[in-house]
């Protein structure tokens, strides 16, 4: 099945990604990782469109953005997690990596139980030394230490699928909510066409990845089998979501980044009628 997507926002994002859904107060949270900033906007139902309600800045990159349910954020800096509460005052929660290496960080997402992960990209030449981060109560856990670019997470079950972009890789482990106990990284599949980049889940338990240097959303069951395209006509197609009141609009992130002449629609979102539904995305249980 092949679909197409729309241009959803008039605003353009040099590294749009990260698309989160709200639901409790019906709003749509993305970063621009690139300028440091965290987005909020409303979701037109109807129409697809996306109108931008605020946003919030922060010293150097932004990899991710998350929320609880009383509407307070978890924002991936450069290198630390921030909680930004409601007032505003924005506290460091925790250092991810150490002063002095030259990585940032980038995806991350809030798990069944409301744990918040986050992993990591390198900066310089460094090759298979990211980390895969949970932020639990007493600090953080490693689950992986040997990626080249963590990227896309996902849960369904009691699995827990993360994207390695470089090698193209979508992995796979058991995961247990309650315990936060994990098993071991396998190789779910590999992507050869194209980066895979950020990724949801629908109610089936359908991966949908983002293809980053392919403008297009892949729609793969957890053996790998694609199932549907989404076409952005925006090379760098960075991540997507489920969003909307019936969580069936599949919004999509985009990124003008390494495009000398970018098209009309780059660094846009987008967003798509795909005929499934997603699951409502965790909030972030606030420490």
């Amino acid at each position: 099945m092949k679909l197409t997507a729309t241009p959803a926002s008039a605003g353009v994002y040099a590294l749009g990604e990260g698309p989160v859904w709200d639901a409790a107060r019906q709003r749509l949270l993305w970063v621009d990782i690139i300028t440091g900033t965290v987005h909020e906007g409303l979701l037109d139902a109807a129409t697809g469109q996306v109108t931008s309600t605020g946003a919030q800045t922060f010293d150097g990159t932004v990899g991710a953005v998350a929320v609880s349910e009383d509407g307070r954020l978890i924002v991936a800096g450069q290198a630390t997690l921030i909680r930004v509460d409601l007032d505003g005052r924005r506290t460091e929660l925790a250092r991810v990596l150490p002063a002095g290496v030259h990585s940032r960080l980038n995806d991350g997402a809030v798990d069944p139980a409301g744990r918040f992960l986050i992993g990591s990209l390198a900066q310089d030449d460094r090759f298979g030394q990211e980390v895969l981060a949970r932020l639990e109560e007493t600090g953080l856990i490693y689950l992986d230490t040997d990626l080249v670019l963590s990227n896309g997470l996902a849960w369904f079950g009691d699995r827990l699928y993360n994207v390695d972009t470089v090698p193209g890789t979508v992995c796979a482990r058991d995961y247990d909510p309650a315990t936060g106990r994990t098993g071991p990284r396998r190789e779910a599949f590999t992507i050869t066409d194209g980066k895979p980049d950020g990724m949801c889940v629908d109610a089936d338990g359908n991966l949908w990845i983002a293809i980053w240097g392919r403008g297009r959303v892949e729609c793969r069951t957890p053996k790998g089998e694609l199932l549907a395209t989404v076409e952005t006509g925006a090379p760098h197609t960075s991540s997507a979501t489920f969003a909307g009141p019936s969580l069936d609009t599949l919004v999509i992130t985009t990124s003008t980044q390494h495009l000398t002449e970018p098209g009309p629609g780059c660094g846009r979102l987008f967003t798509a009628k795909v005929g499934v539904r997603g699951l409502p995305t965790p909030y972030w249980n606030p420490l």
